[in-house]
């Protein structure tokens, strides 16, 4: 129930009431326009909503709630377009004021106008989970599962990380691999509320929030206040859980001691296909512990209405042909505005449940999985970054088994940044270059300049020019000696001289880097095929493919791509390896645990060293494969000679 004062209870339960709606709409553009009670078409608004089906019980439950109402409104019905509607109650309580109760957040997914009315309806956040989820093998703990959701959708978390931690499998390590039912984030979510043993619901402020099924009532719903209501004369409980496998191809069935009531079928949950058989074991029971407090009449009642009631709300009927012992719960509600309010509990009869249904194995979805001539496939990313140089590096390894003699496929790519060598290129350039040089024009002549103050004689010409000057009393001369030598002068023209030349180049290029790849299968290396690839600088696609023939069934294989390359260096980064191994009649395949240790060299007294000591563990956790164990010892060094024995 949405926290109320006890004030509020009592108005709430009391024979007349004065209350009134109001809502707000606030459009993408960031338009609001309120509205008030009398903005409502009387009859027209209601809030509905519900944790389960029409039949039963039910876990991890992830329905929508809706809401629709009329108004009278001139509001552009095109620009409502996922607008967000809030609808609140007032109730006015004994000291005269008016106590608020919100109704919830939602979003307009349908708007109508009629000639004076606008019609809308609108969900709430819950359908935003309804996006594709493409993840790979996923790990982690319900946090992070819904963590990851509520991240990808834009939808916040109620529950805190401690709440869902401390809950009896918060903290069980889940994994979801490729082989399962997943569509949308919104499976995601039904598959971990069944693992927490609750359902999820947007509360009224649009939070995400998972609820569980309890025993303590919050509200007395007396005779006088219903309208009308039918009673069950039977009471839903459950004593048993069933799951089924995938890998052992049977249902997994857990009871409590005295098994006298329903069995809650988990059909084919993803989250629950791994691991031991003894961590399976204690996730069911954990399940089974949360789901045995059910224990509800089922009925169906229209009643006067409190709005603060909410889904997972536990009650007692009193009056009329209730039996006030006992409890039931809310798993659907209506509450129309300005009217009545519609509560009902669904259940199945224990009585009526017959043996077989102890064993229900949800025999056609297994079949659907595991039917003649399914194609599998086992897929693998890398989850870290590689460098490959000169050296093998493993870049893919896939672990896949089958469960009759087939033969499957091999793809796989790769995204490789290379980074080749670069190489000096020397070489001998040779042409003719073109040397503009200047003209001669050649003369011959004489010529006189005499210049006096008082008087002078001056001469210039032959093969020497001479110019002597006197002035005044011819005290002072002056010499000015070869103007030309032959008499010639220097012209402006140039005339084109051709030569020869050859010099010597050198520059730098980009290489060739030289990629190698080595199949390995079932750690013998496959010689018969070996893909190379020779690039330059710059990013590169790797694309494979191998056949395998003759697949032995109910043996554990492994298949690994080596990368190494020549005059050069590639990066390969996290999630740029995609590969996958696909057949048909693969089986599931639960991992491998690698145990590994190294002790230093230490020493026995005075006089006993050991060098090293290594240890490794292998366990393979299907039937029919290899499960080994190796010890190897370096040479030891005993006494004073030092002398080395080899004791691998």
């Amino acid at each position: 129930m949405y926290p109320v004062s006890e004030a509020f209870l009592r108005a709430v339960q009391e024979n007349t009431r004065r209350y009134y709606w109001t809502g707000k709409i606030t459009t993408k553009g960031g338009a609001v326009y309120p509205f008030g009670y009398e903005d409502i078409v009387k009859g027209s608004g209601y809030v509905s909503a519900q944790c389960c089906g029409s039949a039963e019980i039910e876990l991890g439950t992830v329905y929508a709630a809706e809401m629709g109402v009329t108004l009278f409104s001139q509001i552009d019905r095109y620009t409502l377009d996922g607008a967000r509607v809030e609808l609140s109650y007032h109730l006015r309580v004994a000291d005269g004021s008016f106590e608020e109760v919100p109704m919830g957040i939602f979003e307009v997914s349908e708007a109508n106008r009629t000639a004076h009315c606008l019609e809308l309806k609108a969900y709430d956040y819950m359908l935003r989970f309804e996006k594709s989820f493409n993840g790979f093998e996923s790990v982690g703990n319900a946090w992070a599962f819904l963590e990851l959701c509520c991240k990808a959708c834009g939808v916040e978390m109620e529950n805190t990380r401690a709440e869902i931690e401390g809950m009896p499998n918060g903290r069980e390590l889940l994994s979801i691999y490729p082989e399962n039912d997943i569509g949308t984030y919104r499976d995601v979510l039904f598959f971990v509320g069944q693992v927490l043993g609750g359902f999820f619901c947007i509360n009224r402020r649009g939070r995400l929030e998972l609820r569980k099924y309890g025993t303590e009532p919050v509200m007395e719903v007396q005779g006088r206040h219903r309208f009308s209501s039918s009673f069950s004369d039977f009471i839903t409980r459950y004593t048993a859980v069933s799951s089924t496998n995938l890998r052992t191809q049977t249902a997994e069935y857990y009871a409590l001691d005295t098994d006298d009531g329903l069995t809650m079928n988990l059909g084919v949950n993803p989250l629950l296909q791994f691991g031991l058989e003894e961590t399976r074991r204690q996730l069911c029971e954990n399940i089974l512990n949360d789901l045995s407090v059910v224990n509800y009449v089922p009925f169906d009642s229209s009643t006067i209405g409190n709005p603060a009631l909410d889904l997972g709300d536990v009650l007692t009927f009193s009056g009329g042909q209730a039996d006030g012992e006992q409890v039931t719960c809310i798993t659907s509600f209506q509450c129309r505005i300005g009217g009545r309010q519609s509560l009902k509990c669904v259940g199945k009869n224990p009585r009526l449940a017959q043996a077989k249904s102890k064993n229900d194995k949800n025999i056609s979805g297994l079949l659907n999985q595991i039917e003649a001539g399914k194609v599998g496939i086992q897929t693998f990313t890398n989850a870290s970054a590689y460098t490959v140089a000169e050296d093998n590096v493993r870049i893919i390894s896939i672990e896949f088994a089958a469960k009759e003699e087939t033969h499957v496929q091999f793809f796989g790519q790769a995204v490789v940044d290379v980074r080749a060598v670069q190489t000096e290129r020397t070489a001998s350039a040779s042409g003719s270059i073109v040397v503009p040089i200047p003209a001669v024009e050649e003369g011959a002549g004489s010529g006189e300049a005499v210049g006096a103050g008082d008087g002078g004689s001056g001469a210039d010409g032959g093969m020497a020019g001479e110019k002597v000057g006197t002035g005044g009393n011819g005290d002072s001369a002056g010499e000015d000696e070869g103007r030309a030598g032959d008499g010639s002068r220097a012209g402006g023209s140039t005339e084109d001289v051709t030569v020869e030349v050859e010099l010597p180049v050198t520059w730098t290029e980009d290489g060739k880097a030289v990629a190698y790849v080595t199949y390995e299968f079932n750690d013998s290396e496959i010689l018969a095929h070996c893909p190379a690839e020779t690039w330059g600088s710059g990013k590169h696609i790797l694309s494979l493919y191998y056949p395998i023939d003759n697949l032995v069934p109910n043996i554990t294989n492994t298949f690994n791509v080596y990368l190494r390359m020549e005059n050069g260096m590639g990066e390969i980064g996290t999630g740029g390896c995609i590969a996958s191994i696909s057949g048909q009649g693969m089986a599931a395949w639960d991992g491998t645990v690698t145990v590994e240790e190294y002790v230093a060299r230490f020493a026995f007294g005075g006089g006993l060293g050991m060098k090293g000591f290594a240890g490794e563990i292998g366990i393979e956790t299907m039937e029919l494969v290899r499960k080994g164990y190796a010890d190897s010892i370096g040479k030891a060094l005993i006494g004073a000679f030092g002398k080395p024995i080899d004791l691998a």
